[in-house]
């Protein structure tokens, strides 16, 4: 059987390299192998109410957009098999997903800070829900995930959803006051992945109408995202109103910059992503929110 050199693609490494953490990340790389559905995994899948995704859709755009569900939506059939029966609504830019379409799930548990990254193809897609053939599937660290309990509400009143290229002011200020947003990115060979970004409110920086700004974090130094857009600037990011169960959704491509000026880089890693709104759909909602949050203790504070 033929060896596998590194199950991190080029992107991947090239920033690890560039921050000097290559070996720390090697130490890391087997949670890339296939994937084994089982056990504790298919578990925390089973309890699961809330999921974002990330696809493109028949325009070929990408977005991310979340999918709830009672406990058990998320159902494992095999090793490499997951049974989504939630799908995007009506007005989302990802309803009506086709079989074939790759896709990049991210499942957390903010209650207890935990999170699960799953990539892999739609096999079947229907009205009811999506079957999964999973790819990829491994834990992530807890570290900036704001503590809240997400519980089932009434969908708000359908209102008209709004199509644009830039942001109003109301949706400028939702960004401004998030602690928790999800990336998506995409991977010439590999397909599309949803990822979790959280910090105080503030640490997404709006700079008009069309741009806004994060600083990079500590993480895992997989660089699972930045490598992805290392390679391809096309990116998506979900915000959500925890309060109303309203979403944001905003696609287009995004840069990570290297050595960037003290002046919003909280946690002085020197790295920020700069993010450029070509769509923005707004106006549709999930049936679930959160009132309290507690916030993880280790935020960087917000330097500007």
């Amino acid at each position: 059987m033929a060896t596998i050199a590194s199950w991190y693609h080029d992107g991947e490494l090239a920033v690890q390299r560039r921050a000097a953490v290559r070996a720390d990340a090697a130490r890391l790389e087997g949670m890339l192998a296939p994937p084994h559905l089982e056990g504790g995994l298919a578990r925390f899948l089973s309890d699961r109410t809330f999921a974002a995704l990330t696809s493109r859709d028949e325009a070929g755009i990408l977005w991310v957009s979340p999918l709830t569900g009672p406990p058990g939506f998320l159902e494992v059939a095999d090793d490499t098999t997951l049974h989504v029966r939630a799908t995007p609504p009506p007005g989302d830019p990802l309803h009506g997903l086709a079989s074939g379409a790759q896709v990049g799930l991210l499942v957390i548990e903010f209650a207890r800070r935990r999170r699960v990254r799953i990539n892999g193809t739609i096999g079947v897609a229907s009205p009811q829900g999506l079957t999964v053939q999973v790819e990829q599937a491994y834990g992530n660290c807890p570290q900036y995930i704001q503590q809240r309990i997400l519980e089932s509400a009434p969908l708000a009143a359908a209102r008209a959803v709004r199509r644009a290229a830039s942001l109003t002011a109301p949706e400028a200020d939702l960004i401004r006051r998030a602690d928790t947003f999800i990336l998506g990115t995409t991977h010439p060979e590999r397909g599309n992945d949803a990822s979790h970004r959280g910090g105080p409110p503030g640490f997404v920086r709006v700079s008009d109408d069309t741009t806004l700004w994060w600083p990079d974090y500590p993480g895992n130094n997989m660089f699972n995202s930045l490598g992805n857009l290392a390679l391809d600037p096309t990116a998506a990011l979900l915000f959500l109103d925890f309060h109303t169960g309203a979403a944001l959704h905003l696609s287009g491509t995004a840069r990570l910059e290297w050595d960037a000026p003290d002046a919003g880089d909280d946690a002085g890693t020197g790295r920020r992503v700069r993010f450029t709104i070509d769509r923005v759909v707004a106006g549709t909602t999930l049936g679930l929110c959160a009132d309290g949050v507690t916030p993880y203790l280790r935020n960087p504070p917000v330097t500007d």
